[in-house]
């Protein structure tokens, strides 16, 4: 689908698309999905394009796909964009081929139902996360058995920023280490932009330059801070997405000021 007939874009996922680590002037969460979005628009016809983003932070795919994918897909937008896993390679029970057949059967439904999925991967954190090679090795293998389909399906565009290298330095990263910065952000949203065939603003390129201090992931600070209170929710199982609800749960038109492209 040329990426001009795109007047309607529905996000499911996690953090990643949720836009923890990247925010608006009013402190809330922006991310790569709604710079998509606000581009799409651009490109579009900002009064007519609608964009709805049902993603919350925390989410394995397993409650992604159990709650965020029949209402995604009953709203029948032009484009819908899947990510998930990112939270399942962090723990030692995941399973690739559950999580490939899982992804596969989602997107191919959605794909059926809408005519076009994005099917992405988020940036890779593992480089400097305690025990990160195993989850890299999990996220290389897992972004391999889907490409083997998913490349060779019509109407199924795949951008693949788990591999992208540019994204693995620490410039690109939040505080936390597990959630891309500002820069981070965009980057990923100019390599969706790019493999939709979309136009990229040149607003976009100012933001993948963003600066924002770099943290040491070795440090006491960094463990006190961000390490241990993970931990200490996984031990209680509880989640960072509890209790909350999806930023933009319905396909509704952008707030869309020119002058500003990508603030609401």
């Amino acid at each position: 689908m040329p990426a001009a007939v795109i007047t309607s874009y529905l996000a499911i996922g996690d953090s990643f698309t949720e836009g923890t680590g990247d925010a608006y002037s009013d402190g809330s969460e922006r991310g790569w999905a709604d710079l998509v979005a606000f581009a799409l628009a651009a490109a579009a016809s900002p009064a007519e394009f609608r964009y709805a983003n049902l993603a919350i932070r925390g989410r394995k795919l397993a409650g992604i796909l159990a709650e965020q994918f029949r209402p995604a897909v009953a709203q029948r937008p032009d484009l819908i964009s899947i990510n998930g896993g990112g939270n399942d390679m962090l723990r030692p029970t995941m399973k690739l081929a559950d999580a490939d057949t899982a992804i596969r059967d989602a997107v191919l439904r959605a794909r059926d139902a809408v005519g076009h999925v994005l099917l992405l991967s988020g940036g890779d954190p593992t480089e400097h996360l305690p025990m990160g090679r195993v989850a890299q090795r999990r996220g290389l293998e897992l972004q391999a058995m889907v490409e083997v389909w998913a490349r060779v399906e019509e109407g199924v565009t795949v951008c693949d920023n788990f591999s992208d290298t540019r994204l693995r330095s620490p410039e690109h990263w939040a505080p936390d280490g597990l959630h891309l910065n500002t820069r981070g952000h965009a980057r990923v949203a100019q390599n969706v932009l790019r493999a939709l065939g979309a136009p990229e603003p040149p607003e976009l390129a100012v933001l993948a330059e963003h600066v924002a201090p770099v943290v040491d992931y070795r440090s006491r600070a960094y463990y006190r801070e961000h390490v241990l209170p993970w931990v200490g929710r996984r031990l209680r199982g509880r989640s960072s997405g509890d209790g909350r609800l999806p930023k933009r749960a319905e396909l509704a038109p952008l707030a869309f000021d020119p002058d500003r492209p990508f603030e609401r």
